[in-house]
């Protein structure tokens, strides 16, 4: 998938939205965009974008930039156009369509959902988006909502599930593993050090949203390789903490990944945070929840 800088000399089929979680109603508009580009001989692309600053009309961000990006990666799209959402908020409903659709994008064909807004302060609709576009010879697709066990898929409800703990839950409707990718910072040197468990420290990035504090069964990828995983999310009351960090404890790894960035995807809500008593009942709970990430992840026998 390429940054798109240029206008293509090819004619777009052009996903429209946040796509902040690429849950499974995302998915489906970025799909219709890949099929129809490879049915009529287009190349395919999305259109998407970042807040620089402060979020001032979504929700704290389910992914980070990147990890956004890898996922619309894997479905197959050929062109990437994330602007600053500053760059382009203050267009008319028939400039973005002038400017961004064909003169950035060369769109032929856009696809979204039903909810999609465009144009300064969100003034354009679906309606006003086909009508604008049928006058430009533009068609556009709008991609029916994605429900799951009879529930909206929304990144309003995976925000929710999140921050309850649901992990499992919010896992079904993103179609993948929640996840984040951050580099490993240097910690309190407890883990390793006091508690026989060496663990990686990472932080969360101002504007994402923070699932529930406790205790997950993770799986970390280092290199390529894949390490059954314990988190702990939050401030450590054990060891003094007040900062919210995510540490782990990569089962079988032995290394050094300061500056390392590390993929983590979270699989189960094990426990809330809390304050133990001394290190050897921290110890105790951090050799459990390793013990139950391995057997989460041990080969099934059938």
């Amino acid at each position: 998938m390429l940054d798109l800088i240029e206008k293509p000399n090819r004619p777009l089929a052009v996903a429209l939205g946040y796509f902040d979680g690429v849950h499974l109603g995302h998915r489906r508009v970025l799909e219709a965009a890949v099929t129809a580009a490879r049915d009529d001989g287009m190349d395919s692309g999305v259109f998407t974008f970042i807040f620089g600053g402060e979020n001032p009309i979504k929700g704290d961000a389910i992914l980070s930039p990147g990890e956004r990006r890898r996922r619309i990666e894997a479905l197959g799209l050929d062109w990437y156009y994330c602007p600053d959402y500053d760059d382009f908020c203050e267009l008319s409903c028939e400039a973005f369509v002038d400017e961004i659709l064909i003169g950035r994008m060369h769109a032929a064909a856009v696809f979204c959902g039903d909810n999609f807004t465009f144009g300064r302060g969100g003034a354009g609709n679906v309606p006003l988006l086909k009508a604008l576009c049928a006058a430009r010879g533009i068609s556009v697709t709008v991609v029916p909502m994605a429900m799951q066990d009879g529930q909206l898929v929304s990144s309003t409800r995976i925000r929710a599930l999140l921050l309850e703990g649901e992990i499992e839950q919010a896992n079904v409707m993103l179609g993948a593993p929640y996840a984040i990718s951050q580099p490993v910072v240097h910690g309190k040197q407890i883990g390793g050090a006091k508690l026989g468990f060496p663990t990686i420290n990472q932080r969360y990035p101002a504007g994402m949203l923070l699932p529930r504090s406790g205790i997950y069964i993770t799986r970390a990828t280092v290199n390529h390789k894949s390490y059954p995983a314990a988190t702990g999310l939050g401030d450590r009351p054990t060891v003094g903490g007040t900062n919210i960090t995510c540490e782990s404890f990569l089962i079988g790894f032995d290394g050094n990944l300061y500056g390392d960035e590390v993929r983590l995807e979270f699989f189960r809500y094990l426990a809330p945070t809390r304050r133990f008593e001394n290190l050897d009942a921290l110890r105790d709970c951090i050799a459990d929840a390793a013990r139950q990430a391995a057997a989460y992840f041990a080969p099934r026998r059938g």
